[in-house]
């Protein structure tokens, strides 16, 4: 696993600031006021973060931005990094300034002036993130770790505040790992080996093979799997941290290579198609920083690995398919393999669990980017509460979602002659069919949500906090609604 940059808390020393090497960090407001860090600085530098504070380049600068001074005279750092950030900054801002700092830091390690920003674990959480390089199959040497050095008043204080950021931090990077695998290296074995490694982390960790699927009737599942060498998988991951209440399920799609199947998609791009396991992925890093941070939460995340590859045993258009619910699916396309994967063990999650609430993740249709873009994931729910807490999670993570509709009237689309349903309704509002066919699999009573994650699992370019390629969206926003609707509150009497 790419391992997070390690971040150290210690007390300010102006009079060691001289000394430092790397990289050198500080915050200044938009008034230009310095802090006591700030002016040492500037005494240090002759002036020159002053005369940079006061021209045209910093006033141009938007709210978490930075500006470089390099190889400043009178220092032994390389450059020292001055940041437009108030002392009161919202969550975005603090964000971008860290990740402000990771883009400009090069290649040194860093250290952070904290001064009086209130925000400073965000500031740290943005720096982290953006500083992940996933670099496990080139031969050039890797570029060494950062090391993150942040200089503060109160270092005990900035140090546990920091504690469940990191814990994000380590599940994004563990999902951004598993969504940039190539599928040589990333099969649907090796998967649910990297799954039963959470285990060391206190998860209960099973993996159901090909013989105990088939006994419990996954047949939908198993179908899209059949024409791979590669063997079909579902693994359950528990974290148990709550008392005796139901889990919250967390339920992924792991196809850790779509070809389309027999309806093969076109050539090109067919290698993005590494990224079809990314709700799986996010299933996995949600449950191991559930896990590095304690959650006082009873949390069940399962995960269908398969490969979807057109051999002379694979499922073909027109084939019926009977699902674990007894549902029949007349396969229409055998590239919207997904909803097969999801219904069945959706279905099984809430026959052996009964959980309190369910979500699902998939990189389900190309429809939701076209609706959405890169910037939201689509969120489909049949509870107004469990949406309005994921929404209300996700914006406070700064993590893009926006609801889409459901509705019977898109069922009509879904209407088979020769089975129960089909598996496709046509390319007019492609992912809210999908939705709605999921939502045939969701028992009566129970509070359901899935994600199509299709456009922000992956991002050509990068985003604000991640580079070119796996994003890790949505661990932070998963975790943020465990701890904020599921997880135990002390009682008052507690303190």
């Amino acid at each position: 696993m790419t391992t997070p940059a390690a971040v150290t808390f210690a007390p300010l020393d102006l009079d060691a600031l001289a000394g430092v090497e790397g990289v050198i960090a500080c915050f200044v407001p938009e008034a230009g006021t310095l802090d006591p860090g700030a002016r040492r600085l500037n005494r240090l530098t002759r002036g020159a973060l002053k005369r940079a504070v006061e021209g045209d380049a910093f006033e141009a600068l938007s709210a978490g931005d930075a500006l470089k001074i390099g190889f400043p005279v009178g220092m032994a750092v390389s450059s020292v990094l001055v940041i437009k950030l108030e002392r009161r900054a919202p969550r975005s801002a603090a964000l971008a300034a860290g990740a402000s700092i990771a883009k400009a830091r090069g290649t040194g390690d860093l250290t952070i002036l904290a001064g009086a920003v209130r925000r400073l674990s965000d500031v740290v959480l943005g720096a982290v993130l953006r500083s992940y390089d996933f670099a496990d199959h080139k031969t050039a040497e890797p570029k060494p770790a950062p090391a993150i050095t942040v200089l503060s008043a109160k270092p005990d204080e900035a140090r546990a505040a920091y504690a469940d950021a990191s814990a994000q931090a380590e599940g994004v990077f563990f999902t951004r790992d598993l969504v940039n695998e190539p599928s040589n290296i990333l099969t649907t074995t090796e998967f649910a080996d990297r799954l039963s490694a959470l285990s060391e982390h206190g998860v209960e960790v099973e993996v159901l093979e090909e013989d105990k699927l088939a006994e419990l009737g996954m047949r939908t599942l198993l179908a899209v799997g059949q024409g791979s060498v590669s063997p079909s998988k579902v693994v359950v991951m528990r974290w148990n941290g709550g008392g005796d209440e139901n889990p919250f399920a967390l339920i992924g799609k792991g196809v850790v290579f779509d070809t389309g199947g027999i309806s093969l998609k076109p050539a090109a791009g067919m290698e993005d198609m590494t990224m079809d396991m990314g709700g799986a992925g996010t299933v996995a890093g949600a449950m191991l920083t559930l896990a590095r941070r304690k959650a006082k939460a009873n949390v069940v995340g399962i995960v269908g690995l398969v490969e979807n590859m057109p051999d002379g045993n694979a499922i073909r258009p027109g084939d019926v398919v009977a699902s674990m619910k007894g549902d029949t699916v007349e396969i229409i396309n055998t590239d919207a393999e997904g909803r097969l994967v999801l219904c069945d063990i959706m279905w099984y999650a809430q026959e052996r669990f009964e959980p309190v609430g369910m979500v699902d993740l998939a990189t389900l249709t190309g429809a939701i980017i076209i609706g959405l873009g890169h910037e939201n994931a689509g969120v489909f729910s049949n509870d107004d509460t469990l949406a309005g807490a994921f929404l209300k999670a996700a914006a406070a993570e700064e993590e893009g979602a926006w609801r889409m509709p459901l509705g019977k009237a898109y069922d009509k689309q879904l209407k088979s002659r020769v089975a129960d349903m089909k598996n496709v309704g046509g390319r007019p509002a492609g992912s809210i069919t999908a939705a709605q066919f999921l939502q045939r699999f969701v028992k009566e009573g129970t509070p359901w949500m899935h994600l199509d994650i299709a456009g922000v699992a992956s991002v050509k370019g990068g985003t604000a906090l991640s580079p070119d390629g796996a994003t890790g969206w949505g661990v932070r926003a998963l975790d943020r609604l465990v701890r904020d609707t599921y997880e135990a509150k002390p009682d008052a009497a507690d303190g």
